[in-house]
């Protein structure tokens, strides 16, 4: 007897002539999309992150002084460079004794986090779909 329940379980589970409505069809599209979207998003905000991590990594360092050739120290400047060159010149940074401010850093820090709000937001106004 219990043989024949579960023949009636698996034939009731298996209903291969059940087809989703267009509703249904166009809400999974839906959720697929925000899915695909915010992976995008979760992308950028990692790249923006590491970025911004070693940015504010490089302003400690300069901060307490470290020795700009210790391996370290050296591998965090060049990855930042690049990144800074173009915020190089917009003020000094102030040193007194080894120890140094640096403002370019400090400015790239927020521009950087403007533009990932800018992008991020602007994939979504571009690509998600207005609910009706």
């Amino acid at each position: 007897m219990q043989q024949t329940h579960s023949r009636t379980v698996q034939t009731t589970s298996e209903s291969p002539d059940v087809q989703p409505t267009a509703e249904q069809t166009v809400a999974k599209m839906e959720v697929e999309q925000r899915r695909f979207l915010l992976k995008i998003s979760q992308f950028i905000w990692l790249l923006v992150g590491i970025l911004e991590g070693t940015i504010l990594l490089r302003i400690v360092l300069k901060l307490i002084g470290a020795n700009p050739s210790n391996p370290f120290t050296a591998l965090v400047y060049a990855f930042t460079d690049p990144f800074l060159a173009p915020f190089a010149t917009i003020q000094s940074s102030p040193s007194a004794e080894g120890f140094v401010l640096e403002i370019p850093a400090i400015v790239a820090l927020l521009v950087y986090a403007l533009i990932s709000v800018v992008i991020e937001r602007g994939i979504w106004i571009l690509f998600s779909r207005p609910k009706v």
